[in-house]
């Protein structure tokens, strides 16, 4: 399997950024269909398959809101050279 360093990341942007980006979700979560966004310069594709939650927090004066995806990835088959 290709090694995947871990990571946590967390972009702000726009209302609209944020609007368009939930309006492509949603419509590949009704089709059926993978879902595919970049964040911080990485491609991350989200299988149809993928679990889906919210989560609400509250510490303090904080409050936060997830909107949340988990899947697993599959393991990748190593390619063998041909000699």
């Amino acid at each position: 399997m290709k090694f995947k360093p871990k990571r946590d990341m967390e972009k702000v942007c726009s209302v609209s950024g944020f609007v368009a980006k939930l309006r492509r979700l949603a419509d590949a979560l009704e089709a059926g269909q993978p879902f595919s966004i970049q964040v911080a310069g990485e491609r991350v594709p989200v299988p149809p398959s993928a679990v889906l939650s919210i989560e609400h927090e509250r510490a303090g004066a904080e409050e936060e809101l997830e909107f949340q995806l988990k899947w697993k990835r599959k393991p990748q088959t190593p390619v063998m050279n041909k000699q």
